[in-house]
């Protein structure tokens, strides 16, 4: 049994840290009150006010926060939690940043014999719900080994992918995809609305075919009746692709079909869709 802090009980952070509550000491961390109150009314651990109050007790420190700034300001800022990490422990950061502030952030926390590895993840909010995350890893590969059972606790793939910066390397090339896929099925769909075929009858077969993929299978239902609350923001997804596009001009590559598709992101977001999950593309064609 591991002492773990969990920060940022958001829609992914909260039942990741509730899974792994089942078989470890857990003391969860969030901004918001709100949300702290209403995870410990669900699960057994406990909360913290502050990050000065982590005073070197935890074998393991895991962060899901939104993006770079929130990252360096819980790590490496005058507030942030570096110096109160225990010698040897592991911080484990399951957010979607720039490679750039992995590299910072692991020369700084190594400097103070901490070990950081970058580890986000794929699955949306209901891989985090049913414990079945793909983790990609990047860091010291014994960090890796020492890290794995706590990550099996709501990661169905996890796998090492290299040196610090690899894991959020991985997950730009995940974004990428996913940009691609969810486009595609935008526009069959809205070929499919156009004929008097029956979307139930599509799904069946050409699920069970070449075109099959999770998007298809989690959402299509849900795109075709204009629902799209399910977790992955469309701001938090410019905001990755934001990551990419800069990844991108450092190996000189020009991601032609991305950029069009971060584009229609941005026409979602001035439909007032900022919130919408990122399925929501469709939105822009069936409106």
């Amino acid at each position: 049994m591991f002492k773990i802090l969990f920060i940022g009980i958001g829609n992914m952070g909260f039942p990741m840290a509730g899974y792994l509550s089942k078989l470890n000491k857990v003391t969860v961390y969030n901004r918001s009150k709100e949300k702290i109150d209403k995870w410990l009314s669900i699960f057994e651990g406990k909360s913290i006010k502050s990050l000065s109050e982590i005073n070197k007790e935890y074998d393991f420190v895991i962060s899901c926060i939104g993006n770079d700034d929130d990252l360096r300001d819980i790590t490496i800022s005058q507030n942030g939690c570096l110096d109160q990490l225990k010698e040897n422990s592991i911080f484990i950061d399951h957010s979607t940043v720039s490679p750039k502030l992995v590299l910072k952030l692991e020369k700084s926390f190594a400097e103070r014999k901490v070990n950081f590895l970058d580890a986000p993840i794929s699955g949306g909010q209901s891989g985090a719900e049913n414990g079945t995350l793909s983790i990609m890893v990047g860091g010291n590969k014994q960090s890796f080994i020492r890290s794995e059972e706590v990550l099996k606790s709501y990661g169905k793939k996890i796998k090492f992918m290299g040196s610090p910066g690899s894991g959020q390397l991985t997950k730009i090339i995940n974004q990428v995809c996913i940009a691609g896929l969810i486009q595609g099925l935008s526009e069959a769909i809205y070929f499919m609305k156009q004929t008097n075929l029956s979307p139930d009858d599509v799904l069946e077969v050409i699920s069970s075919g070449a075109a099959q993929s999770w998007q298809m299978e989690n959402r299509f239902k849900t795109m075709v009746d204009n629902e799209f609350d399910f977790g992955f923001a469309v701001d938090l997804m410019r905001k990755d692709l934001s990551i990419t596009f800069d990844q991108a001009k450092e190996y000189g590559i020009d991601l032609q079909i991305t950029k069009i598709v971060d584009d229609f992101y941005s026409e979602i977001q001035k439909m007032g869709g900022n919130k919408y999950d990122t399925s929501s593309l469709v939105k822009r064609l069936t409106s």
